[in-house]
């Protein structure tokens, strides 16, 4: 340990960040190597008993379960975490995609939000194109603290959630669509320019992002009571 983090050599971990911020490192495993991501992984558990990382592959789950056998991998959100089984889930987030496309970018927010002790409800493929969907489940979306929403093609989601809710409401816009949606770049302009009040928008495909977020309004909501 050397004045907050410690040297690997080949990295530094931020071994002081959940002291300043209330959240651990969360490592970005794409493009690691096996070996370093193995001693990366390994440095956080014995740190602090948990670890998350996010854009792994079954390859980097294979080696890094060689030094911590009780890894979980998920194939659909990419995410590769032990976490701490006491921990009891609070809040309300409400996680929502556009279309069963989505789910990837979705599951890598709600399991974000999981792992750091909020309770998640899911609400997929309530897409826009049938617009009764939303308004189905829409009281139970607005009994939420934060919502997510993830969407590609137009992006409209964002909007119509942000008309119909009180709570802050997190635009996700997602690569999934055809030819003009420019891998994401029609529903983050879309989400970006809606006259829908309390809508903030993160960059395309960052669930994990969206995730830490609305972990930070539902814990202050949490703690506000």
């Amino acid at each position: 340990m050397d004045e907050g983090f410690k040297d690997l050599g080949f990295a530094r971990l931020d071994t002081d960040r959940k002291t300043r911020t209330g959240f651990a490192e969360v490592v970005f495993c794409q493009g690691k190597e096996e070996d370093f991501l193995k001693e990366i992984y390994k440095t956080l558990f014995d740190e602090y008993g948990e670890v998350f990382g996010t854009r792994a592959t079954q390859a980097q789950y294979e080696a890094v379960k060689t030094v911590i056998p009780e890894i979980t991998y998920d194939k659909i959100s990419r995410i590769l975490m032990i976490g701490r089984p006491d921990k009891v889930p609070v809040g309300n987030i409400a996680v929502c995609t556009g279309g069963t496309s989505d789910i990837p970018v979705a599951e890598e927010a709600a399991r974000t939000c999981e792992f750091f002790g909020n309770k998640v409800n899911r609400f997929y493929d309530i897409g826009i194109s049938g617009l009764h969907r939303v308004l189905a489940v829409k009281d139970q979306i607005a009994e939420a603290n934060c919502v997510i929403a993830v969407a590609g093609m137009e992006g409209a989601l964002a909007s119509v959630l942000g008309g119909l809710v009180s709570n802050p409401v997190i635009g996700v816009p997602t690569s999934v669509g055809y030819g003009v949606g420019a891998g994401g770049h029609a529903a983050l302009n879309a989400m970006l320019s809606t006259c829908a009040n309390g809508v903030a928008t993160v960059n395309i495909d960052n669930g994990y992002g969206a995730g830490y977020i609305a972990s930070q309004i539902n814990r202050l909501a949490v703690n506000a009571g």
